[in-house]
């Protein structure tokens, strides 16, 4: 950067005189006269001509009338075009000025104003920032990056949403598929279930089937050639409870009467309304009662086996025609239960 000259300052007083004493423009002696008070005045400190005249200002446009002022300008344009540069980003346009002449030559009190104005203006000039033709593109560039930086956060959020689409169904389609195969499973679990179920149904069937037969074995029908004419808990005022407590085979007279299973006679004769009668208790203590027989072919403490003939059938006691009235008491009790029952418990169906 280029410097003005120091402006004049004002003449210095000197405390004591000198014999040669430094006044502007030469040197002062003491036969000049006593020193005075100086009041500078415009034409006291007027600048001799053609030295430092400067060109008037054109509308308050132009220079200032002193080198200091337009150093000051230089230095304020230099100082604009920095803040320029650092308002606008950009790089700052370098700031030429050529060699000055000296200001005295280009300024004379012989030329007008309006010839001075030349060459002040090539002092030099200081270029601002093109900000008028950078700032548009600039800030084109600034909204290209904006956008760029928007449209990559919205794709990055559409990624993620995506994404987590994604998740969710792979979720939902583990899930569903979970369920499937746990529905599978109970499924399946509960057909095994169903099949253990039937099979064990069917096993217990064959083994109650079996065990029917065996019991078929030991057990048998107490006659044959019969009609079941009555069953057990038949309300009439033929019987005396008011119900039948027994199982009437009704077949002719003289029908044989066989003992329905092993065991011991306990009883055996006459009983009022039932006729000639026989008990016979089984292993178990059951008794088996039969009654309105024609006659009896048994004793008290005989042993007989399953099919042995204990007597006939008959019409005696209180009765309407030949039949045999049988009555099953567990365990000897006076209150019977049904023969049908017990007879088909023991493989047999009457």
């Amino acid at each position: 950067m280029v410097s003005n000259r120091p402006a004049p300052e004002a003449p210095f007083v000197p405390s004591q005189r000198s014999a040669d004493t430094f006044v502007y423009g030469g040197a002062r002696t003491d036969d000049e006269g006593p020193w005075e008070e100086w009041n500078p005045t415009a034409e006291s400190v007027r600048p001799p001509r053609g030295k430092h005249r400067v060109a008037k200002q054109r509308g308050g446009g132009g220079f200032a009338r002193s080198s200091t002022v337009l150093g000051v300008g230089v230095i304020a344009a230099v100082s604009a075009g920095g803040m320029a540069s650092a308002n606008t980003g950009k790089a700052p346009v370098s700031i030429s000025l050529p060699d000055l002449p000296d200001v005295g030559s280009l300024i004379s009190d012989d030329e007008p104003a309006e010839d001075t104005a030349p060459a002040l203006s090539s002092f030099g000039s200081v270029t601002a920032p093109q900000a008028d033709d950078t700032a548009p593109q600039s800030a084109a560039d600034a909204g290209e990056a904006l956008r760029s930086r928007i449209m990559a956060q919205v794709e990055s959020q559409q990624t993620q949403v995506e994404t987590q689409a994604q998740l969710a169904a792979a979720e939902a389609a583990a899930k569903a598929e979970a369920d499937a195969v746990a529905k599978a499973e109970k499924e399946a679990e509960a057909k095994a279930t169903a099949a253990k179920e039937k099979a064990e149904a069917e096993a217990k069937e064959k083994a109650e089937a079996a065990r029917l037969a065996e019991l078929a074995t030991q057990y048998t029908l107490p006659t044959s050639s019969y009609t079941i004419t009555s069953t057990f808990g038949e309300a009439g005022a033929y019987w005396s409870s008011g119900y039948h407590t027994g199982l009437d085979f009704a077949a002719p007279t003289g029908t044989l009467i066989k003992a329905v299973h092993s065991g011991t006679i306990t009883s055996a004769g006459w009983d009022g309304s039932y006729g000639y009668k026989t008990v016979l208790t089984l292993d178990d203590g059951t008794e088996i009662w039969y009654a309105h027989q024609s006659s009896i072919s048994v004793s008290v403490g005989q042993k007989v086996a399953t099919g042995d003939v204990i007597g006939r059938v008959g019409a005696t006691g209180n009765v309407t025609g030949a039949h045999l009235h049988l009555e099953v008491h567990p365990g000897g009790s006076a209150s019977g239960i049904d023969p049908g029952a017990w007879l088909r418990s023991k493989g047999l169906n009457p």
